[in-house]
């Protein structure tokens, strides 16, 4: 009689092969990899505290450093104020910034208002002429070649020298210091919006010749959208070049503005508030091109 064959029934579950150590190997019968844990993204808060300490710090390092450097140089000078002298006579100066005791005794705030006012008037007028004739220029490289003497002749020419000609033609000191900040704010914007007509493709002006465009069709739509950068930035340097020439021209003319005041402060020997105007002088001036910044920002297409 034959034998009977037992069958065994398998187990559900395979036999699971462990290694040596007791660590359940892998069905390759190696030890398993560990699964990797990926650092947890930094939350948008902490990415834009980590932004804001990144611009912020530099500058502020750099600043402590300076007045660190006035302060060591204060200490073996016997007429140069310290940081703590000049921030005390600060505090007393803007704690009535808009008095007036006369014409030629007035807070600090209206002699910064005069400048400013000064600086808006000449570098509006060097725009009103400047950014015309620099699309001109920029259009016609027959008129270019014309102007392009007179131009490179002119724009060297510094800005005090331009003040007695002022004098004598106006026979007053405001309109002579206007007339400073008109001639030698123009320079920048004329060559700045000249370079940027000139900067346009010549395919686009060809489609608009084909097209039969008229010139102020081309000047609205082809132009003037490709030379706005160029202009912003002839702006900016223009401005900058007003605020520098205002306070040299009041140095010399007198009357209101922040220019004189800093020169009356000299006569009277007042350190203090020397290198205070000094200060109000550098931090109106920052202020006046950040804001020319965010605005040439907010019109490049090249940015965007």
């Amino acid at each position: 009689m034959p034998s009977r064959l037992k069958l065994v029934r398998p187990s559900d579950e395979p036999m699971k092969k462990t290694l040596p150590d007791g660590v359940p190997a892998n069905d390759a019968g190696t030890r398993p990899t560990p699964a990797l844990t990926l650092p947890a993204a930094p939350s948008r808060a902490a990415a834009m505290a980590r932004s804001s300490i990144a611009a912020v710090l530099p500058p502020v390092i750099g600043v402590s450093m300076l007045i660190l450097i006035w302060a060591l140089v204060a200490q073996g000078s016997h007429y140069l104020p310290g940081p703590r002298s000049t921030l005390v006579s600060a505090i007393d100066l803007f704690s009535d910034p808009f008095y007036s005791k006369g014409p030629n005794d007035q807070g600090i705030g209206w002699n910064l208002l005069a400048s400013l006012s000064r600086v808006a008037q000449g570098f509006g007028m060097a725009a009103l002429v400047g950014i015309p004739l620099g699309f001109v220029l920029g259009r016609f490289a027959m008129i270019n070649a014309a102007f392009q003497p007179i131009v490179s002749l002119l724009r060297p020419v510094s800005p005090l020298a331009w003040l007695p000609i002022g004098l004598a033609v106006f026979q007053a000191a405001n309109p002579a210091a206007i007339f400073t900040i008109f001639i030698c704010s123009i320079w920048p914007m004329l060559l700045n919006t000249a370079l940027g007509v000139a900067s346009v493709p010549q395919d686009y002006l060809n489609v608009a010749r084909v097209l039969r465009l008229s010139e102020w069709t081309v000047f609205t739509r082809i132009l003037l959208p490709a030379s706005i950068p160029y202009v912003l930035t002839g702006a900016k340097l223009a401005l900058g070049i007003a605020w520098l020439s205002i306070v040299a021209s009041e140095m010399l003319t007198g009357g209101v503005g922040i220019g004189f005041w800093l020169w009356d402060e000299w006569n009277n020997l007042n350190m203090e508030h020397i290198l205070i105007a000094i200060i109000v002088i550098g931090v109106v001036g920052l202020a006046i091109e950040q804001g020319m910044n965010l605005i040439a920002k907010r019109f490049d297409y090249r940015s965007n």
